[in-house]
C-alpha cells in the first residue's frame, strides 16, 4: 500500500515569486521526516516518487482567504 503526503499552498505565497510555495501538512503510511518549512512543488513530487507515495493537495477555504484581506 502506498503512503500519502498531504500538502497545501502557503497562505502568504505570491504568484510569480521565486520562494517555495508549498508546505507538507501530514504524512500517512510511510516513515518520513521533513526538515524544511517550505518546499517547491518539484521537491514534493520527487519525495513522493522516491517513497512511492500519493500526493494529496489540500484545498484552502475561499471564505478564510477573504477574511484576511
Amino acid at each position: 500500500m502506498a503512503g500519502k503526503i498531504f500538502y497545501r499552498e502557503r497562505s502568504k505565497a505570491k504568484e510569480g515569486s521565486r520562494s517555495p510555495r508549498y508546505r507538507i501538512i501530514a504524512v500517512s503510511g510511510i516513515d518520513l521526516k521533513v526538515y524544511a518549512d517550505h518546499l517547491r512543488k518539484k521537491e514534493i513530487e520527487q519525495i513522493a516518487k522516491e517513497t512511492k507515495s500519493d500526493l494529496i493537495l489540500l484545498k484552502r477555504d475561499p471564505k478564510s482567504e477573504s477574511e484576511k484581506k
